[in-house]
């Protein structure tokens, strides 16, 4: 197991996954290797590893490492 810290608490990841795995266990929606939601639908989260915004076209290719630092961040409606 992997242990990160996910917006700031403690989470644990199966060795070997990536953003992509990540946001598909918080948002519950599939996510294709282009970092679109495998239903077409609108995402609306954005990823930060270790304070660096990874793209969304490299979720997939970006592996999460012991005591990384990950901020999921969910766009919301409003001001």
């Amino acid at each position: 197991m992997t242990q990160i810290s996910l917006n700031g608490a403690a989470h644990s990841l199966t060795d070997g996954s990536t953003v992509a795995d990540l946001v598909h266990t918080v948002t519950g929606r599939p996510i294709n290797p282009d970092g679109r939601p495998a239903d077409g639908g609108r995402l609306g989260v954005a990823v930060a590893l270790n304070a660096g915004i990874v793209p969304r076209s490299l979720w997939a290719a970006t592996p999460l490492s012991m005591n990384d630092d990950v901020e999921i961040v969910t766009a919301v409606q409003g001001g």
